[in-house]
């Protein structure tokens, strides 16, 4: 304690009950006090005079022995407390500069042999790394001895550098910071590191050490980082030229991914992490963003025409490590799609034939599409929306046709007959169908086909499945609303109330003399709901006109004030044949019914006799070979060109000519007792091709008449440019501005608007 401080204490005594004491404190009377005075310990003995002398000259010999890597001749505990005491009085700062002298004499020593330009690189760095080590172990030795020191005269001094802190300065001042040390220490470190990189091996220890020196003693980034990356830089550059010419793309992006790997190896086993972002970064411009187009131009579309799906991830991979890499490859991949989808519209515009397959192989484009998207982009919401975007620009290449291919893939599909899938496939194979068909803008068009092949497949009896063709429909009304599909739903319910109407007929029959046909059945068919069929009179047998007769007498006794026309081309039969091979049932249209039934009457029967008698196609007979043929002659072709040739005709071929002689085929065989020859009804016809495309365009034209009456009845005046421009929003279909214009000419002329007399281009509403 201070001698200059005192302390007071009160001590109150308590009598032990006149048991007399012999304590000092016995005659103290009850509550009265006496100060206590506590003295300083006795003073800090002196030191001999040549204390500090002998003692710094035990600590240096020391530290000489630890820099010649002697024995110490003094315990480390000796010394220890050696420098305790020197610090304990007040010697600290005169021993910390002692220190530093000595340790500064001896690293100043260590020069002269990095200056001798005998030894090689290799040696040179070698023994840059020994003068290292050995001077790291010599100063973790010296500060053991010195710890008393570092810790209370450093510690308390900010100004002055920790022992291991000051053994790094003396390194870096006079070793690593001569201009020649340095540079050969940096030139050899790079030099290994470019071995390594041509593929030799090197001394990775080796190379760890020196730039965890050169980290340590915090001249990484000035003496070696920036001339490592001029020279990846450098390699990087010259190498991405090189191999862009003369390696194939898969190649090159697995050269980018390996260099990318070695590169992140060399920051795990020896550079500073400090390089991995400009190092990584080095490598991606000059290996990658660099050649970014080049590489998309050249590869890209032959990677997906090949659906190399582990190249294209790794291409993708790669550029979403750059800036706009990833924007890059999404318009490439856009621009493949279109260009690849605008050559199965080219391809197919001009060749029927090839029309047939186009949505199949548009479908099988899809899927690949739809992979590349989910594998190689991780189902990148971008991608996506440009896969989408690209299908609806080459599917609308070619006005309303794919609409109608669709249409028509779909009736292949869903047809009985059609087992090249089972329930479950099916209806996958609709759902890819759904999104084709949401590409398309002609939808009316799809709609118009649909509807025709529908009223067929459900006429001739030909669907695949009841459940399968309400699974599409209410696909199409989820899509597109209940307005599309209410005719297709109407279509539906005459087919349910038909055979209601049978069940009754049938009952009725029982108490009617049947005409000699075995059985008959009737659809009736509302015509709003169904496509509009071209009348024909045909010659029909006494027996089936009796049957038709009290057909239509007991449905109008039930519905009064209806009217039945009746479709043969609709109607089918099933007729019993005899053959010199045996007995066939063969199913057939009821055209082809009317030509069969000639030969019970006669052997033998020309082209035009058929004609005659049956009055098959006598209303469209302008016929030109390899043009569309008419009905007699379609008919007369199933039956006698087909697989099962149940008439032989005369002269042989495959076309029907007029003066065609037909006989019954009478040695006829088949292995099946039931025959389906060949369903005409089926086919479509030019002509039904035609008549249907001209009434979605008459439709067209009448919505659109709507369309501007109703826009204009609400703004009553409006100028052309914006008026057109109304229309492109509310119609669903597309339509040209000339098509637009004559509408507008049309409703001008029958006085539903105006135009201003003043101002050409503006128009208003007649009320």
């Amino acid at each position: 304690m201070d001698a200059s401080r005192k302390a007071n204490f009160s001590a109150v005594s308590n009598p032990n009950n006149g048991i007399k004491t012999h304590s000092p404190l016995a005659n103290i009377k009850p509550g009265s006090a006496k100060k206590i005075v506590i003295k300083n310990l006795r003073e800090k003995p002196k030191l001999p005079d040549n204390y500090q002398q002998e003692t710094w000259g035990k600590l240096k010999g020391a530290v000489e022995a630890i820099h010649q890597s002697h024995a110490i001749q003094s315990s480390l505990e000796e010394l220890y407390q050696a420098v305790q005491n020197m610090c304990s009085h007040q010697m600290a700062s005169e021993l910390y500069d002692e220190l530093k002298v000595v340790c500064e004499r001896y690293v100043s020593s260590n020069i002269q042999q990095f200056l001798t330009e005998s030894i090689d690189s290799e040696q040179f760095l070698k023994q840059m790394d020994h003068c290292w080590q050995s001077h790291c172990r010599q100063m973790i030795m010296i500060r053991s001895i010195f710890l008393f020191l570092d810790r209370t005269y450093v510690l308390h001094n900010s100004n002055i550098s920790s022992l291991w802190d000051m053994g790094l300065e003396l390194f870096r001042l006079h070793i690593i910071s001569n201009t020649v040390v340095q540079g050969r220490t940096v030139d050899g470190i790079l030099v290994l590191i470019e071995r390594e990189r041509n593929g030799e091996a090197i001394d990775k220890q080796l190379l760890k050490s020196l730039l965890r020196m050169l980290s340590d003693l915090q001249i990484y980034e000035e003496a070696f980082e920036h001339r490592f990356l001029e020279a990846t830089d450098q390699l990087y550059a010259g190498e991405g030229q090189r191999l862009m010419q003369a390696s194939t793309v898969p190649n090159y992006l697995h050269h980018i991914d390996r260099r990318l790997s070695e590169e992140s190896e060399r920051l795990l086993h020896y550079l500073d992490q400090s390089t991995r972002r400009p190092l990584i970064a080095c490598v991606e411009k000059q290996l990658i963003e660099q050649h970014l187009k080049a590489l998309l131009q050249k590869g890209l579309d032959l990677l997906l025409d090949q659906d190399r799906i582990s190249d294209i991830t790794l291409m993708h991979q790669l550029f979403s490590r750059i800036r706009d890499g990833q924007k890059e490859l999404c318009l490439s991949f856009a621009s493949y799609i279109k260009k690849t989808g605008r050559l199965f519209m080219i391809n197919h515009e001009h060749d029927h034939e090839k029309d047939r397959d186009m949505v199949q192989q548009i479908l099988d484009f899809k899927e690949r599409v739809d992979n590349v998207i989910e594998v190689c982009f991780q189902k990148n919401e971008k991608f996506v929306n440009a896969m989408k975007e690209s299908f609806e620009h080459f599917i609308n290449q070619r006005q309303n046709k794919p609409a109608e291919l669709i249409a028509k893939y779909v009736d292949s599909k869903l047809r009985a007959g059609n087992k090249e899938a089972t329930e479950e496939e099916l209806e996958r194979l609709l759902d890819k169908v759904m999104v084709l068909f949401r590409f398309i803008h002609g939808k009316d068009v799809f709609e118009a086909f649909y509807k025709k092949d529908l009223a067929k497949r459900l006429l001739v009896g030909k669907s695949a499945s009841v459940d399968a063709e309400k699974s599409m429909l209410s696909k199409l009304k989820q899509e597109c609303g209940g307005h599309f599909t209410s005719k297709l739903e109407g279509m539906f319910k005459d087919m349910e109330l038909s055979k209601d109407i049978m069940l009754a007929f049938k009952q009725h029959m029982t108490h009617v003399e049947a005409p000699g046909i075995s059985e008959l059945t009737v659809n009736i068919l509302t015509m709003g709901y169904w496509p509009t069929y071209t009348p024909m009179e045909v010659n029909l047998p006494e027996a089936m006109v009796k049957y038709q007769a009290i057909f239509k007498k007991f449905y109008l006794g039930k519905h009064s004030g209806r009217k039945l026309q009746w479709q043969p081309t609709l109607g089918h039969c099933v007729l019993k044949a005899h053959f010199a091979a045996g007995k066939k049932e063969l199913q057939v249209s009821l055209l082809q019914t009317l030509c069969l039934l000639m030969f019970n009457d006669g052997d033998e029967f020309s082209f035009e006799e058929i004609k005659e008698f049956t009055k098959i196609g006598s209303h469209s007979e302008i016929v030109q070979r390899n043009a569309e043929i008419g009905e007699l002659r379609r008919t007369l072709q199933s039956l006698a060109c087909g697989k099962a040739r149940v008439l032989l005709k005369s002269p042989k071929g495959k076309d029907v000519d007029d003066g065609d002689r037909f006989r019954c085929h009478d040695d006829f065989k088949h292995k099946l007792f039931r025959i389906k020859i060949n369903q005409i009804q089926m086919k479509e016809t030019q002509e039904e091709n035609t008549n249907t495309t001209e009434r979605v365009f008459q439709d067209r034209q009448y919505q659109v008449d709507a369309a501007i009456v109703r826009i204009m009845k609400m703004r009553k005046t409006l100028t052309h440019n914006t008026l057109i421009a109304e229309l492109f929003n509310q119609l669903k279909f597309p339509v040209k501005p000339a098509d637009l214009k004559k509408r507008i000419e049309s409703l001008i002329d029958r006085d539903y608007m105006e135009r201003d007399k003043e101002q050409a281009n503006q128009y208003h509403y007649v009320a």
